[in-house]
Order: structure tokens, then C-alpha cells, then sequence
């Protein structure tokens, strides 16, 4: 299915009101239209297939191609889009982080992404702050910091979701028991309205006669609201008319600002938000309560919040096993649980003194004990401990859908809020409808309100399992209504409920809600298709995964990819592991995703990659697939950091789809000259070695760098690594005696080998003092060093590297009880991960179950070393391969066990050399921008006496160039410190 084929079919349903005109200009991607904005505006203007691709989605189940991308840069580039919009007669899509569950922030419209340039805080006044709408909820609290107030609606999409997009949503989070929704926490909204005209909704307007219009429709239907709207706080369905009635007034709900909040852009574009602010409260406890059933949990509820907690999170049994099954949250997992239970619930008191709160804690085991289960509360009250909950609590949607296979846990029905004395009740009866159907479902989230998120287990490609989602989807709203619920607890309508409102609300509501819409949005310029005229939430063709959706079976991959199920022997599975939920949009400690913090751009975004090799792996970008130019751009910032390997809560591995996109792209256009040159060092670094004068020559000979960039596009800003008079030789250890604890295999890379070979003398010197001789790993076929084949992965040599691969795997075969240690972090940890998909099979597995960074087998064995005092603080930097496989706190532990040394983490992401990357012309700024974000800052705060510690050779070099700062090996630094 092609995008032009796609989205032919998906503009009727959704466009009712647009002519044919834009209808055509939709499935071309409309240069003039293009050419337009382009000239007219100072934004971003992306109608290029894949980026129409990439904006194509959201986390919902849905897919429409979108007209194409406006990045504004400011307010008057969005006023500006909007008036030519609304002169092509094309629709408008506000989007802000692209989350959305329902496929509110899909449509065959203009997007205008604000994430990237409208993310200011532009006044903080007493208990009030005004926002653009692009930023972030996260970014937004760290600035408020220094006031000592924060806001609270808390989504677990805190990191990435706007606040344009939470206003949109009417978003609620786990804390609204307490600070309500988003619509409670908004005080004046300044808008822009479909007619380009300018209005703040407030409290005290604005006066006009669209307003006055409002309220007549308020007062003519509100008993009929007050009839039909659930009494239940997590309403987020349809309009808030209950703000233009004049009970709603009376009640204080009569801010028309509440009017816009929850209307998923298809009234106004939300130019700035004024949001109310609350005072942080410093201190916290969590209870973690344990339950043998799910109905025993969900009963308790009703219990637990009469305790006055801040909120009540529901992990279920699914969660709990899916959670353990990923390395980055079981260790967390297994603290939370007391042996097998089915469900927990984790309670959250907060405050000002620790003194109340552990008494709020002994009145939970209280009242767990009267509900029949003493000793059932395991307590979480340090901070880091805490934190890890909340992150495994926060990825819950993410760790749901890490179930491998076509089969996953779709939202439909997710969000659907009853009163918590029906609550256990409610739950019993649908899980009965999940039976019925032949399913199951997962279940977490807030169970302080009454609002869990349900996710039937279905496959979105199986027009049964569509059929039975229909089947679902009418008989858990039947329930809700019966037990006077909201089918709309949180995630609001899009195309997944907007359709069902008139057996929600009735008939005359939905008229209601369309003269709304009419009254903003005459020409159905915003969004249409949302909360009202909607398409039916099962149409096939708006899908994801569409009627014609299928593998294009040309592609061959050349890696293993076996534990995926489907086709392309699994990488469209692995492909599809991205839901879209946009975790890698994140800027915390984390080290995903770097080429995003850099540019802020959705096609240099882990999801936006996978998005790109869906599209392409399926035939939707043209008949070249992974060699397409398209792929290609969206691969050329792609550092293989492997962050997304660990921190992705689905698994998505892009540094190893990168290596199949290179491999296509090798095939189809060949290798560059640079790559080649890269790829092959291994290969003529030893006899580099024989005469480094000459193989220095770029450095010290007259334009030897400006030659190098015309023919080899290397940066002549960059000095490129040394090789040394005295480099490491196998024979230097042949001599050496056995060790009085044993042996080792010590690898000797390339980059240690020829560049920096004290750091193998000193690894060798520390091995011995800590009672081991080092074997230096030779080949058992000719004289050429081993190596990893790293470098010819990163070119797209996949044979080369397979062949390297096999080379290390016969000759580590004559020593096969002796552990394999390296210290280049890329090299030796190629053994753990790529070599597993070069040459699956137990041989290969019995390697990476021996194979360990220095520091990580010195951390684990905890060798009696005698070190010397070293009083000295040490920043260290985390090689992001360390990162992604779990060893940097064993680097870290190593070097804390030197006395009088203070090893400290440097809080950075990738430092974006990354191999040979940094060293090209082409990527000199995404390199640097990559460095600046936190690591340079980083070293060159660190004060003069201090050093710089960086196990990976790239990073070193990196920080040498761009820091002005020596960084040392962390074995080099262990040495010195031996007596």
C-alpha cells in the first residue's frame, strides 16, 4: 500500500468539509503549496514522503498521511500557515509531541509541529506561568524549580507530551485526586481562530458575539447536560459544555478557557497558556501494596484513597512478568513485589515532613491488614528507590507493549473512569467480555479515580481480531453507561470515540457539540473528523496496519533477526516494536536519543527512524526500500549509541537497523571511499604502525588536511588520532608467567593497539596485581591482529565483518574457560550483541556469557588490588555502549574502590564522536551540538585539578577536541593509583 494509496481513501472519511482541490494536494504533497509557505513564512517546511510518513502517526492504532509539516519558528509563522491554509482550502493539525492514544494528532491536514521553536516560558507571575504551547511538562517544571512551585497534571508522558497537547487532551495524570485535570489548572488560553482573528478565553471572556452565541447554547441545553454528562471527575469526553451553562458558571467552571482545553485543536490553535501554579511539596512515601487477585486490588481502592493519599497506581500481573523480561527495570521490579502477587498498588503520600508521612505508612499496613492481608506493603521512602518505581510506573504503557508478535495491547476502550464502589464490580464484568472474545487484558494506572488503563490483547492486521474490537469496544461502553461512567477517562476521543458520543451523551448532545464546532470552525479548517462528524473508530483504511499493509518481500535482511515473529525473517516485527509513544523524545539522564536532543527533529528521532523503516520495509516510500535516499536521511544522524536498545521500554535496537539500512544502501549504491578507508583500518593499521611518521602525514604535512576533506571528506577542524613509534605487540606478553589466581584473555583492539597502547601495558600491569596473567587473544589464521569487525558494521560490510566475527570466534575456541576482557567498550561489546546476529548459535552465546569490559569483570571479582591513597576527584564519562548494556556503574564501582579517589558521573548522553562520525565534514555541527548539550558544559566546569576519565577512544578524542581537556582510560588511572 502505497502513501498516495493510503491516504486516498482516508480523506473522505475525514475531511467532509474540504473540496477536491486539497483533496489532490494531499496525496501529491502539493509542491506549489510547498513553494508557498516556503516563501511566505520563516518555518520549517517538510513535504517530502518520508517526512509526510513520519507525521503520519501517533501512539494510536491509525495512520493518515498528512498534507505536510510546518515547523514554525514563531507565533506569526503559524498565523501566517493558517491564512494560507485556510486561502488552498487545506486543514489545519496543531501537534505537539505526537502521543496521542486516539489518533487525535493524525489527519490528512497541515501539521504545525510547535515542538521544536514554540517551547518558552514567557512569564512567571505569583501562582501563574505563561507558556508556548511546544513545551514540554518536564521542561517546564525544571524551569519553575527556583520558585518553588511546580504544575501538576502529571501524564506519565511527562518528558515529552506539550502543553499545548495536554490542554488539547484535557490530559489528567496520576495526581488529579488531588489537583484535578487540566482543564481545573488553566487559567486563560490566548488563541488563534480559524478565521485568523486573535481572543483570550478567560474567566472574564472575551465579550463577543461568539461568546454570546455560547452561552445561549449553554442555557438552551443545560439540563440536558446536567442529564447527560457523567458525575465523574475523569471526564475528558466531547466538550466542556458545562462551562457555558449558567449552573456551570455558578459553580466556578465557567472559564471559557474550559471550552478549549480537551477540544484536540479543532477549535483554535492555542498560541499561549497561563497555567496555575502549586506550592512542591519536598517529601514522599509510596506503599507498595500486594494483592493475590485482581479483584481484591481493585476493591481495596475505595479504601486506600480515604487515607488522603496524593495517588493510587495499579500494576498488574502482565506488567510485572513483561517488566522483569526488561534488563533496565528488573531489578526495580523485584524490589517492589513480595513473592508472586497479581496485582499491587502503589500508593503516594506527600509533604513536608517525613514525621506524618511514615505515620500515613503505618495506618496503610493497618488497613491492609484489616482488608485480610497483614505484612503486604513493602515501602519505598529514599529517593533514588522511588524514583525507579516512578519510571517503571511511567513506562507502564510502553512495558505492555513489549509483547513480541502481531498480537499487542491495543487502546480503544483504555481510558474508561467509573466510581471506585463499582470499580471492582466493573473490572470483573469486562475482563468476562475479554473471555467471551477469546482475550485477555492488561491493566495499570490510576486507581485513585477510577480510570484503569485496559488494553484488550488483539492483532491490528487480523480482520477478525478488528471485528472483535468493534464487538469490545460496544460492550465495555454498554457497561460504562451502565455504572454512570466516562468512555473518555484521559486520553479524550479522536478517531477511537468520537463516534460513540451519541450513545454516551445522546442525540442532542452531539447536535450541541457541532454548533460548537460550527460556531468556531465554520469550514471545518481545524482538525475535522474529531469529537464531532467522526469516522467509524474500526475503518480499515485509516489504519496502521491497512487493508493492504503487507512486507516488501525484495528486502533480504542480512542480519539475524529470529527473535521477532513475522516476515522478512523478523525485522519488520522488530520494525513495528515502536508505538509511537515517543519515550525517545526525551532530555533526562538518559542517552537516548542524541541526534534528537541535537536538532529537535522528528526524522533524527528513534521513532521517527522506525517510522521511516516501516514505511519503507512495506513499500510505502518506493520501490527501493532500505536504499532509498529517504531512509538514508533519516539514518545519516544515527550515531548506533544503542541507547534505544536499553531505554527503549519496546526494545526498538536502531544501531542494529542502521546496520541493515547500510547494508542495503552498500548494495545497491557501493561503499563510499571514506568508508572503505574507515571500514579497512584493521586491516592496514599494522602497517601504518611500521612507519607512523608517514601515516601521520594528514597532520603535519602543508594541505594535507584540506586534501583529505576534497577526497575523503574528512573535517579539516578535526586532528585525526596518532599512530605511535611504540605500539603493542603480542610478543610484549608471551613471556609472561602463569598468574597465582589464573588467566585471562585480554583483546587487544585496533584503536588501543596502535593508538594508545599504554592503555593495554596498563591493563596487563593491573591485571598482575590483582593475581592473573593476561593472554593476549591471538588469530589462529595468519599474523593480522583480531578484531571485532566494528568497523566494517559501520560501513555496511556485513560480510567482512561476519568473516572478522568468525576469525574471533575460532581462536577465543582454544581457551574456552577463560574469561574475555577488552577495553574498548564498541569493540568488546560487539561480542555481547552484533556477534549474536552475524553467527546466531550456542557458540556465539558461550562467548558473550564470558566476554566483559575490564572494568566490569574488576567490579564483579572484587580482586584484592593493593592501591595507594589518590586523592583526587575524577569526572567520568560513560561510554554510551556502556550505557546501553548496563556496565557503567561497574566502571564507576572499579575506580571507588581506589582509596582517596571521588569518581563522579558526568550526566551526559552520547558525546558524539561515535566512531568515525565526528570526523566527517558533513556531520561537524549534529557532532558538536551533540558534545555541547551537556559533556563539554560538563568538563569544562570541572575544576583544573581534577580529571577526565572516558573508557571509549572516540570520547577521549572528542573531549580533547572540543573540551580542551586531557581524558584518561579508566585503566590508566588504576595503575597509577597501584602501590
Amino acid at each position: 500500500m502505497s502513501m498516495t494509496d493510503a491516504t486516498g481513501s482516508r480523506e473522505a472519511a475525514s475531511l467532509p468539509v474540504m473540496n477536491a482541490i486539497s483533496q489532490s494536494r494531499i496525496a501529491a504533497g502539493d509542491p506549489r503549496l510547498a513553494a508557498r509557505l516556503k516563501r511566505e513564512t520563516d518555518a520549517e517546511v517538510l513535504f517530502g514522503a518520508g517526512d509526510r510518513g513520519r507525521y503520519s502517526t501517533d501512539a494510536s492504532i491509525y495512520q493518515m498521511a498528512p498534507v505536510g509539516v510546518v515547523v514554525p519558528r514563531s507565533m506569526a509563522d503559524v498565523t501566517a500557515a493558517m491564512q494560507i491554509a485556510r486561502e488552498e482550502g487545506v486543514p489545519v493539525l496543531p501537534r505537539g509531541g505526537g502521543t496521542s492514544q486516539c489518533g487525535q494528532t493524525v489527519n490528512a491536514a497541515l501539521v504545525l509541529d510547535c515542538t521544536k521553536y514554540l517551547r518558552n516560558v514567557l512569564a512567571v507571575e505569583g501562582q501563574s506561568v505563561t507558556v508556548q504551547p511546544g513545551i514540554t511538562l518536564g521542561a517546564l517544571n525544571e524551569a519553575l524549580k527556583p520558585t518553588g512551585q511546580f504544575f501538576p497534571v502529571d501524564p506519565s508522558t511527562w518528558q515529552r507530551c506539550t502543553i499545548g497537547g495536554m490542554a488539547a487532551n484535557n490530559s489528567c495524570g496520576s495526581k488529579s485526586i488531588r489537583y484535578g485535570l487540566m482543564a481545573d489548572n488553566v487559567r486563560a488560553i490566548d488563541a488563534i481562530l480559524a478565521d485568523g482573528s486573535m481572543a483570550r478565553f478567560s474567566e472574564a471572556g472575551p465579550k463577543n458575539d461568539l461568546v454570546a452565541r455560547l452561552h445561549a447554547l449553554g442555557a438552551a441545553e443545560a439540563a440536558e447536560i446536567a442529564a447527560r454528562f457523567p458525575d465523574q471527575l475523569r471526564r475528558v469526553g466531547g466538550y466542556n459544555l458545562d462551562a457555558l451553562t449558567p449552573q456551570g458558571r455558578a459553580a466556578g467552571r465557567g472559564n471559557l478557557a474550559r471550552l478549549l482545553v480537551g477540544s484536540e485543536g479543532t477549535l483554535a490553535f492555542s498560541a499561549a497558556l497561563e497555567l496555575k501554579l502549586w506550592p512542591i511539596k519536598p517529601r514522599k512515601v509510596l506503599g507498595i501494596c500486594q494483592f493475590p487477585t485482581f479483584r481484591r486490588a481493585m476493591d481495596a481502592a475505595r479504601h486506600l484513597v480515604t487515607l488522603d493519599p496524593e495517588a493510587v497506581e495499579l500494576v498488574d500481573r502482565t506488567m510485572i512478568d513483561l517488566g522483569r523480561s526488561i534488563p533496565i527495570y528488573r531489578a526495580t521490579i523485584d524490589r517492589m513485589v513480595l513473592g508472586e502477587p497479581d496485582s499491587i498498588l502503589i500508593v503516594e503520600f506527600h509533604g513536608h515532613e517525613d514525621g506524618p508521612l511514615l505515620q500515613k505508612l503505618v495506618l496503610l499496613d493497618e488497613m491492609m491488614a484489616d482488608l485480610g492481608l497483614p505484612g503486604a506493603v513493602v515501602r519505598a521512602v529514599d529517593a533514588p528507590f522511588q524514583a525507579a518505581i516512578a519510571e517503571v510506573r511511567e513506562a507502564g504503557l510502553n512495558i505492555m507493549m513489549s509483547m513480541k508478535g502481531d498480537g499487542k495491547p491495543v487502546s480503544f476502550i483504555e481510558d474508561c473512569a467509573v466510581g471506585l464502589d463499582d470499580l471492582a464490580d466493573y473490572t470483573e464484568r469486562l475482563n468476562d467480555v475479554f473471555e467471551k472474545h477469546g482475550t485477555k487484558g492488561t491493566w495499570y494506572a490510576h486507581a485513585s479515580v477510577g480510570c484503569l488503563h485496559v488494553r484488550p490483547v488483539l492483532n491490528m492486521k487480523d480482520g477478525a481480531d478488528i471485528r472483535t474490537m468493534r464487538a469490545i469496544a460496544e460492550e465495555c461502553f454498554a457497561l460504562v453507561r451502565e455504572y454512570k461512567g466516562s468512555h473518555s477517562g484521559e486520553h479524550g476521543d479522536g478517531i477511537v470515540r468520537s463516534e460513540f458520543h451519541e450513545s454516551m451523551f445522546g442525540p442532542r448532545i452531539v447536535r450541541a457539540f457541532e454548533q460548537v464546532k460550527d460556531a468556531f470552525d465554520p469550514t471545518g479548517l481545524l482538525n475535522p473528523g474529531k469529537i464531532t462528524k467522526a469516522p467509524r473508530m474500526d475503518d480499515r483504511s485509516l489504519f496502521r496496519y491497512g487493508p493492504g499493509y503487507a512486507a516488501d518481500e525484495a528486502v533480504k535482511p542480512v542480519l539475524d533477526w529470529s527473535a521477532y515473529p513475522g516476515p522478512l525473517g523478523g525485522l519488520l516485527g522488530a520494525v513495528e516494536m515502536c508505538n509511537n509513544n515517543g519515550t525517545c523524545r526525551k532530555f533526562d539522564a538518559g542517552t537516548m536519543c542524541p541526534s534528537y536532543r541535537a536538532t529537535r527533529d522528528e526524522a533524527h528521532l528513534t521513532r521517527g527512524r522506525a517510522n521511516t523503516l516501516r514505511l519503507a520495509l512495506t513499500g510505502q516510500l518506493g520501490p527501493e526500500a532500505l536504499a532509498s535516499d529517504a531512509v538514508a536521511e533519516a539514518m545519516s544522524l544515527c550515531v548506533s549509541c544503542k541507547g534505544c536498545k536499553r531505554e527503549c521500554p519496546t526494545g526498538v535496537d536502531m544501531a542494529k537497523m542502521k546496520i541493515e539500512v547500510l547494508a542495503a544502501r552498500a548494495k545497491t549504491h557501493g561503499v563510499p571511499l571514506r568508508d572503505r578507508v574507515v571500514a579497512s583500518l584493521p586491516r592496514w593499521a599494522r602497517f601504518a604502525a611500521v612507519a607512523p611518521v608517514l601515516a601521520n602525514i594528514r597532520e603535519w604535512f602543508p594541505g594535507g588536511r584540506w586534501l583529505a576533506e576534497r577526497v575523503l571528506g574528512i573535517a579539516t577542524a578535526r586532528p585525526l588520532p596518532r599512530f605511535v613509534g611504540n605500539a603493542f605487540r603480542d610478543a610484549e606478553a608471551s613471556g609472561d608467567a602463569p598468574g597465582a589466581k589464573g588467566d585471562v584473555l585480554l583483546l587487544a583492539d585496533t584503536f588501543n593497539r596502535y593508538y594508545e597502547p599504554e592503555n593495554l601495558r596498563a591493563a596487563r600491569r593491573v591485571l598482575r596485581a590483582a593475581g592473573y596473567r593476561a593472554i593476549i587473544a591471538q588469530s589462529t589464521k595468519g599474523a593480522r591482529p583480531l578484531c571485532c569487525g566494528r568497523t566494517y558494521l559501520a560501513a555496511g560490510m556485513v560480510e567482512q565483518a561476519r568473516a572478522e566475527a568468525r576469525r574471533m570466534l575460532d581462536a577465543l575456541a582454544l581457551h574456552p574457560d577463560l574469561p574475555v576482557l577488552g577495553l574498548e567498550p564498541s569493540c568488546l561489546l560487539t561480542l555481547r550483541d552484533e556477534f549474536a546476529s552475524l553467527l546466531p548459535g550456542p557458540e556465539t552465546a558461550a562467548l558473550a556469557a564470558r566476554a566483559f569490559l575490564l572494568s566490569e569483570w574488576i567490579a564483579a571479582k572484587r580482586p584484592d588490588i593493593a592501591y595507594r591513597d589518590t586523592p583526587v576527584t575524577a569526572h567520568v564519562h560513560g561510554h554510551c555502549h556502556q550505557k546501553a548494556f548496563g556496565a557503567f556503574p561497574a566502571a564507576l564501582a572499579a575506580l571507588q574502590v581506589i582509596p582517596g579517589l571521588r569518581a563522579k558521573p558526568i550526566t551526559s548522553s552520547c558525546c558524539g564522536m561515535a566512531g568515525a562520525f565526528g570526523y566527517a565534514a558533513e556531520k561537524q555541527e549534529a557532532s558538536r551540538a551533540m558534545a555541547g548539550l551537556s559533556l563539554v558544559p560538563a568538563v569544562r566546569a570541572a575544576a583544573a585539578e581534577d580529571i577526565i576519565i572516558a573508557d571509549g577512544t572516540s570520547c577521549r578524542h572528542q573531549i580533547a577536541d572540543l573540551a580542551g581537556r586531557p581524558a584518561l582510560h579508566s585503566i590508566r588511572v588504576m595503575d597509577a593509583a597501584l602501590r
